[in-house]
């Protein structure tokens, strides 16, 4: 394994057009944060650096809508995305912004760098043209039908539905996202990374774990689904990838470059810079060298994301880094999966999703609560979800129960017992009864055993495993709880008061390790639980390491007469009406969305007219009122459903594409309108015979149409 100096972390760049929600916080952020906790506390040189990400599409579309600048825009989510990432914890060596002309400057310093090495290719392309806003669609600026996947809501660039990574020319059915319009294609010339250049070095540095024919980490380290989407980049072969961008919003494409007016950079060519400008600021307020983070080969690159930006973590940036020369490569990519909620994916558009800031307002002082049942259901290798119940539970029965508990108990005790003093106890006597050891040798059994716990919490840490990490945490509360309930202090405190000392100076032992062990996942309640212990305040600068060597060595991490604070719960249970009203909350907040969504549509969307017809074509039709009678699914056919409609003087068999949206029971009894007699024909071999009107919006949703409910079946409709 290659030992490193000191250690450069990042969290991806959240985005600013809107607030951050529970699926952020776990999939990038909450494990960058246990991490480089961690490594603090052993002694670790180690930065940590993040910032917001301010330019692209989605802003502008933002601003449109809000009819606001795109300045408006970025402050508002920047200063919020500073608010809640402090209020949940999240500690950042340096939090910077993109719109900053710091850089901008270091962002255009690289395509400059490029440039001028040649590594681009200038390809004059067909791109999307809005005729009707007069003005190139960016990616994010178009929508369509995924050719992979089918989702018909893809952007340009990605389909979210399946992670496909996407260029605008390949979606089936594109529509301007500005003015609803079918685009047209247009000539215009952009600056190409060509990947396709690469592909042999980047499949030696994903597969093999080398570079330049140096060994430059292990590909065993990373996880299965980041390899994976890697290899299936690699395998369908790297394509030319455009860096600049037909915008009004962004970093401009240096003006020395000859055709550069109009032309910014491509996001995914300036947000990952923004990594390097924002610990060049850290440097700079704090006199530091930001090149050795960087640059020394000796110090190491984490980038801690979601799965949705694996390739560009993986493949792009670096590709860009090693073009450029002089920088590290990352050494690993530990992305997270998803996070659904309630059932369902996270929804933004649908506001289905708990709001971190949200969450911080409506109930305080349960940051560290939130913090562990995220981690508790952190996406590592799979999709997760958050339920407000499974919150519920995993509060009132793991940090209720146990963890706070066992430490209530521990203080109460010692305040009984000793009045609040660490005891004391002479190794040389022999225990009766309970622990039938002499003291020494049982205490500093039992100092080992909580060592091996430590260690396991280390050992998962390093290995990105912070779900089992955060499991052995919560052993070692459980093992505490087990030293008092085998030897009952409680009840031998008279008869055997030289074993309750060992005990109790096991137990607090236990506290003590739990005071600090805990700090990277629940750092709210360290702070608490040391000040209850009387203990300082962790200054993150190889406390951990120093623990782990004294309890090595046999040495005290609480001393015998040490004076502690009152005791306290640190965590009190959450009652059903609680959890209910949030639920209550999510739901209403979705069904809101939806009405205003619906509301919006029908103002703006419809389908086109047809061609005219005289009124002779018309009067051909026979429309009539009906009711479905009996409905059920058509057998391998998801979308039909067989009806049988009554029209009063006669019954039908009709064959009705209808099932996405409504079910067999509860159609039965409905009111419609009938065309009675249109030409018989076979679906899925049965004989249909007429049809069922439907009213359809413009994204392809059904309603029925009827008459009043009282009204004679078999009426025409004129």
């Amino acid at each position: 394994m290659i030992q490193y100096k000191r250690h450069l972390v990042t969290a991806a760049l959240p985005y600013a057009n809107g607030p951050l929600h529970v699926g952020h916080l776990c999939g990038a952020y909450l494990p960058a944060d246990i991490y480089v906790r961690f490594q603090r506390l052993m002694g670790k040189d180690i930065v940590f650096i993040c910032g917001s990400d301010e330019h692209g599409a989605a802003i502008t579309m933002r601003a449109l809508k809000e009819k606001k600048t795109p300045s408006e825009i970025i402050n508002t989510y920047h200063q919020l995305f500073q608010k809640t990432f402090q209020g949940i914890g999240i500690s950042f060596d340096y939090y910077h912004r993109t719109s900053d002309p710091l850089h901008h400057q270091t962002s255009q310093e690289f395509f400059l760098n490029l440039y001028h090495k040649g590594a681009f290719r200038e390809i004059e392309s067909e791109q999307f043209y809005d005729l009707k806003s007069n003005q190139f669609l960016a990616d994010r600026y178009i929508i369509g039908t995924c050719p992979k996947c089918g989702n018909e809501n893809a952007y340009g660039d990605q389909c979210e539905n399946c992670g496909s990574s996407l260029n605008p020319t390949d979606l089936i059915n594109p529509k301007s996202v500005i003015s609803g319009e079918t685009p047209e294609k247009r000539k215009t010339t952009h600056w190409y990374l060509p990947l396709d250049e690469y592909e042999s070095w980047i499949k030696d540095f994903i597969v093999n774990g080398t570079l330049d024919g140096q060994e430059h980490h292990d590909p065993d380290q990373w996880k299965n689904h980041v390899l994976g989407q890697c290899k299936s980049w690699i395998e369908g072969g790297l394509q030319a990838r455009a860096m600049t961008r037909d915008l009004d919003w962004g970093v401009d494409v240096p003006k020395e470059i000859p055709g550069s007016a109009g032309k910014k950079l491509y996001v995914w060519m300036d947000a990952p810079i923004g990594y390097i400008s924002s610990t060049q600021q850290w440097a700079l307020d704090n006199q530091k060298d930001w090149e050795s983070y960087w640059k020394d080969p000796e110090s190491e690159l984490i980038h801690f994301i979601g799965k949705d930006n694996i390739v560009f973590h993986c493949i792009i940036f670096p590709a860009i880094l090693k073009v450029h020369g002089g920088y590290n490569l990352p050494s690993n990519v530990p992305a997270n999966q998803f996070m659904n909620l309630e059932g369902n994916k996270i929804s933004t558009s649908r506001n289905w999703a708990v709001w971190v800031h949200e969450f911080l307002e409506e109930l305080p002082g349960l940051e560290d609560s939130l913090r562990y049942y995220l981690i508790k259901n952190m996406p590592e290798q799979k999709d997760s979800e958050f339920t407000w119940k499974g919150f519920q539970d995993a509060h009132n029965n793991e940090l209720v129960n146990n963890l706070s508990n066992f430490i209530h108990r521990v203080l109460s005790l010692t305040h009984k017992y000793y009045k609040g003093v660490v005891p004391d106890f002479d190794p040389d006597e022999i225990i009766e009864g309970v622990a039938g050891d002499e003291l020494g040798g049982f205490h500093d059994a039992e100092l080992i055993y909580l060592f091996d716990l430590i260690q396991e919490v280390n050992q998962h840490i390093r290995e990105y495993d912070f779900r089992s990490a955060l499991k052995a945490l919560m052993d070692i509360c459980t093992a505490g709880n087990q030293l008092l309930q085998n030897n009952e202090p409680w009840k031998i405190q008279k008869s055997q008061p030289e074993t309750v000392e060992v005990v109790m100076n096991l137990a607090l032992h236990y506290v003590a390790a739990l005071s600090m062990t805990m700090q990277p996942f629940l750092p709210f309640t360290a702070i608490k639980l040391r000040k209850m212990l009387n203990l300082p305040d962790l200054t993150a600068s190889g406390e951990l390491e120093d623990m782990l060597t004294k309890i090595a060595e046999g040495e005290f991490i609480i001393d015998a007469g040490h004076k502690i604070e009152a005791a306290q719960y640190l965590f009190t249970r959450l009652d059903d009406e609680l959890i209910q009203k949030q639920i209550d909350k999510l739901h209403n907040s979705e069904n809101q969305s939806k009405q205003t969504n619906s509301e919006t549509n029908m103002e703006s969307k419809h389908l086109p007219l047809k061609e005219t017809i005289s009124y002779d074509d018309f009067a051909k039709v026979d429309v009539r009122t009906a009711k479905i009678i009996a409905a059920e699914k058509v057998a391998k056919a998801d979308k039909l459903l067989k009806l049988e409609i009554d029209l009063g003087f006669e019954k039908r068999t009709v064959v009705s594409g209808i099932a996405e949206y409504y079910k067999p029971e509860e159609i039965i009894g409905r009111q419609v309108v009938f065309l009675a007699n249109l030409a018989p024909r076979k679906l899925k071999g049965i004989d249909s015979n007429g049809m069922i009107l439907m009213a359809e919006d413009a994204d392809g949703r059904l309603t029925f149409i009827s008459a009043k409910e009282d009204w004679y079946l078999g009426s025409v409709v004129k």
